[in-house]
């Protein structure tokens, strides 16, 4: 998930090369972030802010997972203790809170941030400091490799990155639902939607379909009539809107309001409870997203963790549950496999990472630090997300 980053380091170049100096490259005798019985996660999440829903579900799921491992005695003996901080859903906070985890609370390594755009805020920082920054659900490709193509060292994520989303989306449009025609209608002030928008097209039109429109919006617009009767008069067969709950949502209820009936398609992004409050059960009808998981996949290891959440939360878990879950677990995984709490061992044993099932699908680290994994489509059937299909990594 990304927002627009904005350039936020300038101010803090000075106190961050400091910092870099103080705490880089954590010692095995300190504990790693912790002391000799615990190791400390830091947890840099939108606990408040536009996309709160996000951080609040991550956080969840890294809660359960947290508590399940330390009722079975840690990672190798050592309790686990969560320091969370709000980054607010802005990416000046989100580096603010880095360097509060890292020189502050010397953590072992930071969980988060949910949007790509407030993960890539705290890179930097990750990489002076030689702290592992995993985040759950920042699927934007510069997460990891930056726009120079030079791999963030210690940067890594949990999910899938946008171009395998958007490839996933055309395929499911062409092959499943049979369409010759489309509309792209994204945010053009986010990178994420303009990422899923740009693989969406090249995998669409190299199917043999045509995307005769490409239109735009900006976050946080309300009003979007006047563009949809424009895409109405296109005539489409399907339209594909990358983005985030707060504005998809209301797009669908004006979409549908606007005589639109054809099928509509996102990405994560859409995974909130807020997208049916905001458009509406029968709005929703006859859309799909691409998504990590589904709660309704009948594999064991998914409906294991379903049961168990379902009795911590009393709620089904949607995909950022999901992902919060097994970031902990990839995380545990790694330091498991490192036998120390050293950063840089920490991040030597992700980066070897292979065939580790989580619930979200066997996760096999990439060269850019991306996980391999399935991906899988869900729709919309009165205001409930159904499983519909699983895909596969090529």
């Amino acid at each position: 998930m990304k927002k627009k980053l904005a350039s936020i380091f300038m101010a803090s170049t000075m106190m961050i090369g400091l910092l870099a100096g103080c705490s880089g490259g954590k010692e095995e005798s300190s504990g790693g972030g912790g002391d000799s019985k615990t190791i400390k996660f830091g947890v840099n999440l939108e606990l408040s802010g536009a996309v709160a829903s996000y951080g609040e579900s991550l956080e969840q799921g890294i809660d359960l997972a947290v508590a399940e491992l330390n009722k079975d005695g840690g990672i190798d003996g050592k309790e686990i203790k969560l320091v969370k901080v709000d980054n607010k859903s802005e990416a000046a906070e989100a580096t603010s809170a880095a360097i509060k985890l890292t020189s502050q609370d010397k953590v072992t390594a930071i969980i988060g941030a949910a949007t790509s755009g407030n993960t890539v805020a705290q890179v930097q920082i990750a990489n002076d400091n030689k702290t592992v920054l995993l985040s759950p659900s920042g699927t934007a490709p510069n997460v990891t490799v930056n726009e120079k193509g030079k791999l963030n060292e210690y940067a890594f994520r949990t999910s899938y990155i946008d171009p395998f989303q958007g490839t996933v989306a055309a395929n499911f449009a062409a092959n499943e639902l049979k369409v010759k025609t489309a509309v792209i209608f994204a945010d053009s002030a986010s990178d994420y939607a303009k990422g899923l928008a740009e693989s969406f097209k090249k995998t669409f039109e190299a199917a043999g379909g045509k995307v005769i429109a490409e239109e735009a919006y900006m976050g946080k617009d309300t009003d979007f009539r006047s563009t949809l009767t424009r895409i109405k008069g296109k005539n489409p067969e399907f339209i594909f809107i990358p983005g985030y709950y707060e504005e998809v949502g209301l797009i669908v209820k004006q979409a549908r309001e606007s005589g639109i009936d054809v099928p509509l398609m996102g990405a994560d992004g859409w995974d909130s409870p807020k997208l049916v409050e905001l458009a509406g059960a029968k709005a929703l009808n006859n859309t799909f997203i691409t998504n990590h998981y589904s709660s309704e996949d009948p594999d064991q290891k998914i409906q294991n963790f379903v049961k168990k959440y379902k009795e911590k939360y009393d709620a089904s878990p949607n995909a950022f549950n999901a992902l919060g879950y097994d970031t902990v677990y990839l995380l545990a995984d790694a330091i498991e496999r490192a036998g120390s709490t050293d950063s840089t061992k920490i991040k030597d044993a992700l980066a070897k990472t292979k065939d580790l099932s989580l619930v979200t699908g066997s996760v096999t680290i990439d060269k850019d630090h991306n996980p391999v994994k399935s991906a899988t489509v869900l729709e919309y059937k009165d205001g409930k997300q159904v499983f519909n299909t699983k895909v596969e990594p090529k």
